[in-house]
């Protein structure tokens, strides 16, 4: 239950997105962020809210911990749609953390794996992969790196 208690508290985020998905592209866009993360539900859970200042949006993402199987599900929602995604679900295996769930990307059925990894007490990198092929190749379409602040 104890999985994310190393997200707890501020974080500038150094965003690096691919620009355009299953095209082949090695284009990335790089734009900066600012997280905070706090417990809920008496640490069961955890919460974040992100600011993109120069994308003019905001994401938040709600962490829930299932005592019956062990496993998280992490669902995201941001101003631009309003709504919220379907969960990734899985957890942490050896300091990294792998989720996995099923999604659309511009109407097309895709696989989504999210991955915790490089955690340290001040550092920590997520990265987003897509799969359009049912998990046989993935595609990197976006990386975090955040870095601890004292806000």
């Amino acid at each position: 239950m104890n999985d994310f208690d190393f997200l707890f508290g501020s974080w500038d985020v150094a965003n690096r997105r691919l620009t355009e998905l299953f095209a082949g592209s090695t284009t990335w866009e790089e734009f900066p962020g600012h997280a905070v993360i706090r417990p809920v539900l008496a640490g069961q859970g955890n919460i974040d809210e992100i600011h993109f200042p120069t994308k003019d949006f905001r994401g938040v993402t709600l962490r829930l911990h299932n005592p019956e199987t062990g496993q998280w599900s992490l669902s995201w929602a941001d101003s631009t749609t309003g709504g919220l995604l379907p969960p990734v679900t899985g957890g942490f295996t050896g300091g990294r953390g792998d989720f996995y769930g099923d999604d659309t990307h511009e109407g097309r059925p895709v696989r989504v794996h999210f991955i915790w990894s490089d955690i340290t007490e001040n550092s920590a990198r997520w990265t987003q992969r897509f799969s359009a092929d049912g998990g046989q190749t993935w595609e990197t379409n976006w990386t975090m790196d955040l870095t601890r602040t004292g806000a």
